[in-house]
C-alpha cells in the first residue's frame, strides 16, 4: 500500500482512522492491556476494524446529510482541499461540533461501554499502576519505613526510607535511595545505624528479596534524623 501523496488523501486517511484510534486508546486506558493485544500490529488491526465499524454506522445514520453538505461546499471545478477549507470556513462551529461527536464522543462512549462490560466479566481488577514496585513505593502511600534487601550474592543490606529518600520506577529501571544505612545481621535482622551514614543506593536488578518493615526487631531506630 502506497502512502498518501496529497493533502486530500492524508486528510481522508486521518478522518477514516481517527475514530478507531480514539476507541482503541481509551479502551486500553480504561480496561487495561491484555495478552492478545501485546503486539502493535494487533492493536492497529483492532483500531482499523473499529474505524470501519464506526464509519459504517456514521454512513448509515448521517450519510445523506454529510454527502449533501459536501456536494454543496465542493461545487463545480473545486478540489477536495478547497471544498474542505470552504466548508470549515463557512460553518466552523458546526464542523467542530461534528468532529468532536464523530471522532471523540462516539468512540469514547463505545470504548467506555465495552470496557465496562469486560470489567464486569473479568475475575481480576485492572489498576493503571504499571508494576508492583510502583504500587509498593508510590500508589499505596507506603510512608516512612525500614527497608531490608537481600542481594543476589546473599548479602543483607538495610536502611530507612524517609522524607529524604527516593525511589524511581517505570519506565526507568527501578532503583532506591535510602537516606540512612543500618548494620545488618546474617539473618537479615537490623542492628544499629551506621555511623556517619549519608544513605545507601540500591538497584533492584541486584536485589533478590526486598521487604518494607514498620517496626523491626533488634537495635534499629530512627533517632538523630
Amino acid at each position: 500500500m502506497q502512502p498518501p501523496s496529497t493533502v486530500a488523501q492524508l486528510a481522508a486517511l486521518v478522518l477514516l482512522l481517527l475514530p478507531g484510534l480514539t476507541y482503541q486508546f481509551l479502551r486500553e486506558r480504561w480496561r487495561g492491556p491484555v495478552a492478545s493485544e501485546a503486539q502493535i500490529g494487533e492493536r492497529m488491526l483492532r483500531a482499523v476494524t473499529a474505524s470501519v465499524a464506526l464509519n459504517g454506522l456514521y454512513a448509515i445514520a448521517a450519510g445523506p446529510a454529510l454527502v449533501a453538505a459536501w456536494r454543496q461546499a465542493k461545487g463545480p471545478g473545486k478540489s477536495g482541499v478547497s471544498a474542505l477549507t470552504q466548508l470549515v470556513a463557512t460553518h466552523p462551529r458546526a464542523v467542530g461540533l461534528w468532529a468532536l461527536v464523530l471522532f471523540l464522543g462516539v468512540p469514547a462512549a463505545a470504548a467506555a461501554a465495552v470496557s465496562h462490560a469486560e470489567r464486569r466479566k473479568a475475575r481480576t481488577a485492572y489498576r493503571p499502576v504499571p508494576t508492583a514496585w510502583d504500587y509498593a513505593l508510590g500508589a499505596r502511600d507506603a510512608g516512612p519505613c525500614f527497608v531490608r534487601a537481600r542481594l543476589k550474592d546473599g548479602t543483607w543490606v538495610g536502611g530507612w526510607f524517609g522524607s529524604r529518600s527516593y525511589a524511581s520506577g517505570y519506565p526507568r529501571d527501578p532503583d532506591l535511595y535510602l537516606q540512612w544505612s543500618y548494620q545488618m545481621g546474617p539473618d537479615g535482622s537490623f542492628g544499629a545505624r551506621v555511623e556517619g551514614t549519608d544513605g545507601i543506593y540500591l538497584r533492584l536488578s541486584d536485589v533478590d528479596i526486598l521487604e518494607m518493615v514498620k517496626t523491626p526487631e533488634g537495635g534499629a531506630d530512627v533517632d538523630g534524623g
